[in-house]
């Protein structure tokens, strides 16, 4: 009974798929006794509907299609041949493949292929688009290009390329850091805070027999400071391209500061260095003209004393360098294209310590310590033009600042142009830190090692610089 059940079943969905699709019936189907035809069908139907069954399910598409749109499909292929693979139905649809799949399946065929470039068309490959392209490489990148021919080495000394790269946005500036260990005196160290790689670049010879400190920097050039003999040099760290200023007139040094600007947007129209002393004399060098311009004494409305530091390095805004100094409190700016001396009195934070300014996108910052009730922690200011009074914007996080509680600590800002890089010295422990103003990032920087393997104590100085292949001392 239970097969008989299954069989009219059968037959009346037949006949109701038919009926739909206005397909004739069978003709044993039509007759009113087909019950007489049951016991010979019996069987073969009853085997013939679970055939179709099993197929069925193995046919089917739950995304994209229902149960009778499957089942129809089935019994009209079944009507037209007597035999369904089973792997055919259990096959998937094709679908569309998408743009970057079939990007894939082409550049592994031609990378699996022997094709080789065609020489008539690359050898005649326009030579500005070719340098404006490898002036956008990643500073690294183009130091390792520079072995593969001479002609690609003399790049460094083309005018059409010099002029590409200052096309080129600037990114984080690098920073040169100095340490002054026995073992590795003067030895210089480039950090790379886009790759978080630190580099050891040779310092010329000159210098490695001196007590030299970073003190400025403009257009991938650093100024270095002789303590020892007094004497100013500016090089490439990159290119090693070296200069030894000429002897200066003014030999005060007693809390000095220094500044460097451009002419230009490179250092192709020349640079500018000013020294300022606490007393009020100040010199200023002309790369063009190498020699050192003494204008005088500042202005009689400027206060002196000024006290000063040369590691407590100046910043530049559109020409001009600012100066800060703790008496009288406040900044001191100076206009490199006109020679006008401004002195703005700005009462610091309480309870600060080690503080520096710094720069970003013509914004005048301050960073420094922020010590109270055996607490310490770094923080952020940014000075408000209209009221020249300094306003928080940041500090930094309090579970990093919990390794400062109760210990004496104390801060180096490394770079003043928009990253910033501070050095805390906690005892004989020094760890470095990053901070990037304008998306507030605070990022830790890896330890120095040095090229036969010692780990690097603590940095003595240093400065930011952007890196350029191009800038001749």
């Amino acid at each position: 009974m239970e097969g008989l059940a299954m069989l009219r079943q059968l037959i009346g969905e037949i006949q109701e798929l038919c009926k739909l699709h206005g397909s004739p019936l069978p003709y044993n189907l039509h007759r009113h006794h087909h019950h007489q035809l049951l016991p010979t069908l019996h069987e073969p139907l009853i085997q013939q509907h679970q055939q179709l069954q099993l197929q069925r399910w193995c046919f089917l598409d739950f995304n994209n299609s229902s149960v009778d749109d499957g089942y129809y499909s089935l019994v009209m292929r079944e009507a037209k041949s007597s035999s369904i693979k089973m792997v055919e139905n259990c096959k998937p649809p094709p679908t569309k493949k998408s743009r970057r799949d079939r990007s894939c399946e082409n550049l592994s065929d031609t990378a699996g292929s022997n094709e080789t470039m065609e020489e008539h068309i690359w050898k005649e490959f326009p030579e500005d688009l070719f340098e404006a392209v490898i002036a956008k490489l990643p500073i690294a990148t183009f130091f390792r290009f520079r072995s593969v021919c001479r002609k690609w080495n003399s790049l460094l000394s083309s005018d059409s390329f010099s002029q590409h790269c200052a096309e080129v946005p600037q990114g984080h500036p690098w920073f040169y850091t100095i340490t002054h260990e026995h073992e590795y005196a003067n030895s210089g160290a480039v950090y790379d805070p886009s790759l978080k790689k630190w580099h050891h670049p040779s310092i010329p010879s000159l210098l490695a027999k001196m007590i030299i400190f970073p003190v400025a920097s403009v257009g991938g050039l650093v100024c270095f400071l002789d303590i020892g003999h007094m004497n100013f040099y500016v090089c490439n760290p990159l290119t090693q391209s070296f200069k030894e200023l000429p002897a200066r007139s003014v030999r005060s040094w007693s809390r000095v500061a220094v500044g460097m600007t451009l002419n230009g947007c490179s250092t192709d129209k020349g640079y500018k260095i000013l020294w300022v002393g606490y007393d009020g004399e100040y010199e200023v060098y002309d790369s063009f003209k190498n020699t050192w311009i003494h204008p005088g004494s500042m202005p009689p409305n400027i206060k002196l004393p000024l006290s000063l530091n040369f590691q407590s390095q100046s910043i530049s805004v559109d020409g001009t360098l600012y100066f800060m100094c703790a008496e009288p409190e406040g900044i001191v700016s100076y206009d490199m294209a006109t020679g006008v001396w401004k002195q703005f009195a700005i009462p610091s934070p309480p309870h600060l310590a080690d503080h520096a300014i710094a720069e970003c996108r013509g914004r005048i910052m301050l960073v420094g310590l922020l010590t109270k009730n055996a607490a310490t922690c770094v923080c952020i200011w940014e000075l408000q033009k209209m009221t020249l009074l300094w306003k928080e914007v940041d500090r930094m996080p309090n579970v990093w600042c919990l390794d400062f509680y109760g210990k004496h600590v104390r801060m180096a800002c490394l770079g003043n142009k928009g990253l910033l890089m501070l050095s805390l010295r906690l005892g004989q422990m020094n760890r470095l830190v990053t901070y990037d103003i304008l998306s507030r990032e605070w990022t830790r920087v890896p330890g120095c090692m040095f090229p036969r393997g010692r780990k690097r104590q603590w940095i003595a100085c240093g400065t930011a610089f952007h890196p350029c292949p191009t800038a001749v001392a």
